[in-house]
């Protein structure tokens, strides 16, 4: 027990120390090749800090444990949006803008109804792992277009205006040329891999002493490896937000549940079709609907409103994961 409580320890220094480093790169290369701070965050960021849910789940598809494999990735959704938006928005508001709705939260839409559409059959086949699959690569090209316009776009604007030129490199480029595309890529890349393994390390010691405890193996991927796996998205989305950088804190955000949701189910489900079980149906994945939905209705009504989602959003979001949790430990609970 001593070992576990001192892993989750140095696990959560490194991780702390790592995030720091991810934004700082992601910024510089955002900076330098004039892409939207949105797309940086949903992308590389949203992206990246997933890579613990496909490796937890694709491990435990192959160890023929699926209620672990879909509890991770359906309670690492729950817990980005009540958990670490709830965090972020307590921190400083966030803003958000009208075309977030139209093209990023409606590709989350989507996938979330696909997901859900292909599991009422109480199984994930591998026909099912690749339509997943195939949304998300789609998705991930039309992301590419996007940037490459928007690139296109701010450059054309600088080179149209020296003004504009100024007043982009003082607010939104800072000194560009200063920065080294190779260096930044690979110390970028040395971050995300102990951002990974710290978070790992950090859910290898709460799982030792949730099994020293007797839970289930839902039970644990629906909070201790959910929330595990999900502190890169938790301390990234802080730090972005800590700097300003909101676009990236919510792009982390929704990019991270679309993988989920697609990526992650998608690559477990391809190594080992997997039985969805009732309990996941009936209130996992109904949860999973609702918290999605209701962030959507926040974003409209802060659109409508001041644009942001302010510190009462995050009350109500971080309210939203205690009761999840209660739920989750009432169910186990001896009746």
């Amino acid at each position: 027990m001593l070992i576990a409580i001192i892993a989750m320890l140095i696990g959560l220094a490194l991780l702390i120390f790592s995030a720091d480093g991810f934004i700082d790169h992601a910024v510089a290369l955002a900076n330098k090749y004039h892409m939207p701070k949105m797309l940086i965050g949903a992308l590389i960021i949203g992206v990246g800090t997933s890579m613990p849910e496909i490796v937890v789940s694709s491990l435990s598809a192959l160890a023929g444990s699926p209620g672990l494999a879909l509890g991770n990735a359906f309670g690492s959704n729950i817990v980005n949006i009540t958990l670490v938006l709830g965090v972020t928005a307590l921190i400083a508001p966030i803003a958000i803008q009208k075309q977030v709705l139209k093209t990023d939260f409606s590709w989350l839409i989507v996938a979330t109804i696909v997901a859900v559409g292909l599991m009422l059959d109480g199984n994930i086949s591998r026909i099912d792992a690749i339509i997943l699959l195939v949304l998300l690569i789609a998705n991930i090209c039309v992301q590419i277009i996007h940037a490459k316009r928007h690139a296109q776009a701010t450059k054309t604007a600088i080179l149209a205006s020296t003004e504009a030129a100024h007043e982009l490199a003082a607010d939104e480029l800072p000194a560009p040329d200063d920065v080294n595309t190779a260096k930044s890529v690979i110390l970028l890349l040395v971050a995300l891999f102990v951002l990974v393994s710290s978070s790992r390390l950090i859910v290898w010691g709460a799982v030792e002493l949730a099994t020293l405890l007797g839970l289930s193996d839902l039970i644990i991927g629906l909070t201790i490896v959910a929330i595990g796996t999900s502190l890169p998205e938790l301390v990234s989305s802080v730090i972005a937000a800590r700097r300003g950088e909101f676009e990236m804190a919510l792009g982390n955000v929704l990019g991270s549940n679309l993988f989920n949701t697609l990526g992650v189910v998608g690559v477990a489900a391809l190594i080992m079709p997997m039985s969805v079980d009732s309990e996941i149906l009936n209130r996992d994945t109904l949860v999973m609907c609702a918290i999605t939905a209701l962030l959507f209705v926040l974003c409209a009504i802060a659109i409508k409103r001041d644009g942001q989602l302010g510190r009462l959003v995050g009350v109500l979001l971080i309210s939203c994961f205690v009761a999840y949790s209660a739920w989750l430990i009432v169910s186990v609970l001896p009746i």
